[in-house]
């Protein structure tokens, strides 16, 4: 589903990724941790080209992101991406958030489109909230409405970048249930997130990066096992061990 192959990109002289590789199949989840600034989140920005990368490929679903003559609105609309800090339009409401991409990115009507946004929001136990504006719901439940909205384009995958490093500790648990369900019925999802938990429930493989490279790429019984990298063990010992 996501094929990166030998991904490099600099901001002026600084090298922010190092020869990236790894792959994403249908169905799978992969979960990306590292410390700060090790290049995560710009390596999954890259994935739906809202990062420009200077060397290497990203093919999603046979579309090739650097190819000059892809369509990225349209492949934007395919690969559904959640953010740290939730971007919803806060003059909208939650309905008028779900329903407007859907209606001028993917031509559905509004009657369509606000039925698909109440179904989602139903799902994530928010339909009751329809009428509100963002600023009227907690962040949790922001985050939540970013979800059902990144679902309402029928993405055949999901990007999460650090979704709920915004949010308060009682918040986080309502967020992840969304993703470990979504996870559960096969989404094909890449998230960064320090929530091991969550790697330890859902994940199939794991990916640490460090400085800009991929140090690890492994199944998540091997990474929670005994990380090969020394970097990987101290990373893991520092945040299991509170």
């Amino acid at each position: 589903m996501i094929e990166i192959r030998n991904v490099s990109k600099w901001y002026g002289s600084f090298q922010v990724l190092t020869d990236c590789t790894t792959n994403v199949k249908k169905s799978e989840v992969v979960v990306v941790c590292g410390p700060s600034g090790s290049g995560k989140s710009t390596l999954i920005k890259c994935v739906n080209a809202l990062e420009p990368f200077q060397k290497g490929s990203i093919v999603v679903n046979g579309v090739a992101v650097e190819n000059p003559k892809t369509n990225l609105p349209k492949l934007r609309a395919q690969v559904g991406m959640v953010f740290q800090n939730f971007e919803l339009f806060p003059h909208m409401t939650i309905t008028e958030n779900l329903t407007i991409a859907q209606i001028k990115v993917l031509g559905r009507s509004r009657e369509q489109a606000v039925d698909k946004g109440l179904k989602l929001l139903d799902r994530v136990g928010l339909k009751a909230q329809a009428a509100k504006y963002p600023g009227q719901l907690s962040g949790g439940q922001q985050q939540r409405v970013a979800i059902a909205r990144a679902l309402a384009m029928d993405p055949i995958c999901m990007l999460f970048d650090e979704p709920t490093s915004a949010l308060d500790p009682e918040m986080i648990n309502e967020v992840l249930d969304v993703m470990v369900q979504l996870a559960q019925e096969g989404m094909t999802m890449m998230c960064v997130t320090h929530e091991m938990g969550f790697a330890r429930k859902v994940a199939h493989r794991v990916i640490f990066m460090d400085r800009g490279a991929i140090v690890e790429d492994a199944p998540k019984e091997e990474f929670f096992g005994q990380p090969r990298s020394e970097r990987a063990q101290n990373f893991l010992a520092k945040i299991l061990h509170h």
